[in-house]
């Protein structure tokens, strides 16, 4: 579970870099919140079926 909430910290902070208007690599980014994105859903999928 604590898997879960730190992937979804990473993925919300990893948001506000994105948008946040001095983000100097946005397509760096763009790749790092897809990665993320994917991570995420993989997690959830993870704790929904229970292997941990």
């Amino acid at each position: 579970m604590n898997r879960v909430l730190l992937t979804s910290l990473m993925f919300i902070f990893l948001l506000l870099f994105i948008v946040s208007p001095f983000a100097a690599l946005a397509s760096l980014m763009i790749v790092l919140l897809v990665s993320a994105f994917l991570l995420f859903i993989r997690n959830i999928f993870l704790a929904i079926i229970g292997d941990g």
